[in-house]
């Protein structure tokens, strides 16, 4: 089932890079970003009372509070960033560069989470970095 969530975040995280350049035409980078953020915001609360979580923000751990927190902080700085970079460039080239994220990930997961880099992990990080070059070169 997660494979299946997986492609669908694909799918929508290419919508929203095609919908987000189609947008953004003569509106302001951070006002664009802030409006997604308020259909995000409401989407993701909209959710929680749906399936009634909202009861469990009680139980939530102070560490995972602050690590929750720094995500979102990064998260923000990230779509500025793209919502920026989107206003800027094609999209054909922005994307590419975005998803080198997949290959920084992995670095970190490594460092910080102690999760194994195999020499499958490797080389799929080599050809995403060479296919980005190639893409965006």
């Amino acid at each position: 089932m997660w494979a299946l969530f997986a492609i669908l975040s694909a799918l929508f995280a290419a919508l929203t890079s095609i919908l987000a350049k189609a947008g953004i035409d003569g509106v302001n980078s951070n006002l664009a970003t802030a409006i997604r953020t308020v259909v995000v915001l409401v989407m993701a609360w909209g959710m929680v009372f749906l399936t009634n979580a909202q009861h469990g923000i009680t139980e939530i751990r102070r560490e995972s509070w602050l690590f929750l927190i720094l995500s979102g902080l990064a998260t923000g700085v990230s779509w500025l960033c793209y919502y920026k970079a989107l206003q800027m460039g094609n999209v054909s080239k922005v994307v590419p560069i975005d998803k080198l994220s997949v290959v920084i990930t992995l670095i970190l997961a490594f460092v910080f989470l102690h999760e194994n880099f195999t020499s499958k992990s490797l080389i799929g990080a080599v050809l995403i970095t060479a296919g980005t070059l190639i893409m965006v070169l």
